[in-house]
């Protein structure tokens, strides 16, 4: 994939608002010249390619503010105003203008907004520990066998439904999904994305509609959230002030795009086969199969499996498996302590360690709010009657030894639980780069690892509104091979000698 930027290129500019739980970026992206279609050979250019430029880039992450764990989402509103800024200077220095803007961020977090439009409040964020004493309120009203049946969404302590329960009052408001407070403040318009949609636990998994059925007993007013838009959708073109701040045209569309950061990882996954698993590895690993149709099984449900809405109305057959926070957080503590050796050092150091070590289980709860991660491990361990070593090199093989398994048995699980054999497995995101955490699940599955794109989010962001422009045609098959085109994969065999060194 060319992060370069180009000049020989057509077919429109498209920014890319894609936000993560630890840092945010505005990307210019678009699809070479006469390639429009997956199947272009190297008479008309060769095959089509998405490029990618980074614009701006800016930091995000939780603040302790009015009692609680919550985004500074003004700060973060600032932010992709910045970025925008950027992108329409940047697209005007090519003689071009920005087509169209899609947005994409976590998941389950919402911003409450008046019926003026107003923000009531900094949003809570999910670590955010408001939300477990909601838990059993909320399944005290509903059955968990009928929630999941309905909605086929794994449990989780901070989803949006139970969130929705700490509210005092909802009367006259509205709960807008991140993506989509974003997309209302550059539009005035009000939609729920629905891949998002399907992460609030108030959704229906069969119908792709809003389970209205679900609100009354929740006492949850059923305009709470605004009406669904589907990936590819227009929401409307940006208000005059925003058009000012920016510099952007006010006829600049946004363009739903799957709006659930995974959503649009798993739509660029560079897939070249129907049967593989995928795990989108940043903050939190998102591990799982893409299916046709939802799994509802009460044996889906005891093992925690969750069916969200994938980009072309697909199913995300995943778990969400502890991801790189752990390590990211223990980096931040050794920091604090004066220690900041490079990632390559720490690798290289754990790589050289011998397998068998100690492990953790990187779901629990435990893990969830930023603390001293080091001393929780060390912890974690011991409750298992063993010893981890004092020693950083020590600490981040356990965390990818341990991630590395459960990447291993949430697939398998996956597999028997969905009666679908993976080939492959792709790794995309921030983790593909991890060499040893690539090895360590090649071995850990058994299976061969395929690992890229790392922007694996903004591409199927970018794709999925160049799609919507009639730059980009065909399925999630035709997007794929574009990916696949323009990105250096790496692939990892399930080896039996030990781990080398990165």
């Amino acid at each position: 994939m060319s992060t370069a930027p180009t000049h020989d290129v057509d077919g429109g500019l498209f920014a890319a608002v894609d936000i993560g739980a630890s840092s945010g970026r505005v990307i210019l992206g678009r699809i070479s010249a006469g390639t429009r279609s997956a199947g272009a050979n190297a008479a008309d250019g060769g095959p089509a390619r998405a490029m990618l430029d980074v614009v701006h880039r800016f930091p995000n992450a939780v603040v302790q503010s009015d009692g609680g764990l919550r985004w500074d989402f003004d700060a973060l509103f600032a932010e992709v105003l910045t970025g925008l800024a950027a992108a329409g200077k940047a697209a005007a220095e090519r003689g071009e203008a920005v087509t169209s803007i899609g947005i994409d961020t976590w998941a389950v977090d919402y911003g409450l907004v008046t019926k003026a439009g107003e923000l009531t409040a900094q949003p809570y964020s999910y670590r955010d520990e408001r939300s477990r004493a909601a838990v059993a309120r909320v399944h005290g009203k509903l059955d968990p066998a009928r929630l999941y049946a309905t909605t086929g969404l794994q449990f989780l302590q901070f989803n949006t439904l139970y969130q929705l329960a700490t509210e005092p009052d909802l009367d006259g408001l509205q709960a807008l999904l991140i993506p989509d407070l974003i997309a209302f403040l550059l539009t005035g318009q009000r939609r729920t994305e629905a891949t998002n949609a399907s992460t609030t636990g108030l959704f229906g998994a069969v119908a792709g509609e809003w389970a209205s059925e679900l609100f009354g007993p929740l006492d949850l007013p059923r305009d709470l959230f605004p009406p669904l838009i589907q990936p590819g959708e227009t929401v409307g073109t940006l208000l005059p002030g925003i058009a000012e701040r920016t510099g952007l045209p006010g006829a600049t569309k946004v363009v739903a795009v799957g709006s659930h950061d995974t959503a649009s990882a798993v739509a660029a996954v560079p897939a070249e086969q129907e049967s593989f698993a995928y795990i989108s590895s940043g903050t939190w690993s998102l591990v799982g199969l893409e299916l046709q149709h939802p799994v509802l099984t009460e044996a889906s449900r005891a093992a925690n499996f969750t069916n969200e809405r994938g980009v072309d109305g697909t199913t995300r057959y995943l778990r969400n498996v502890g991801g790189l926070w752990l390590l990211s957080e223990c980096q931040r503590t050794w920091a604090e302590d004066g220690y900041r050796p490079e990632i390559g050092e720490l690798l290289d150091a754990a790589a050289a360690l011998p397998p068998g070590g100690p492990r953790i289980n990187p779901d629990d709860p435990a893990f969830i709010a930023p603390d001293n991660m080091p001393d929780r491990i060390r912890a974690a361990v011991r409750n298992t009657g063993t010893v981890l070593p004092d020693h950083p090199a020590a600490i981040v093989r356990c965390i990818l030894d341990s991630l590395a398994a459960g990447y291993a048995r949430t697939i398998g699980d996956a597999e028997r639980l969905a009666g679908v054999a993976a080939d492959v497995v792709h790794i995309v995101g921030g983790g593909s780069q991890n060499a040893l955490l690539c090895q360590l699940t090649a071995q850990a599955t058994g299976k061969r690892v395929i690992a890229g794109p790392v922007e694996a989010t903004a591409l199927g962001n970018v794709l999925v509104q160049a799609r919507a422009a009639g730059v980009a045609t065909g399925g999630l098959a035709d997007l794929r091979r574009i990916v696949g085109a323009g990105t250096s994969l790496r692939r990892y065999e399930p080896l039996t000698s030990s781990v080398p060194a990165t």
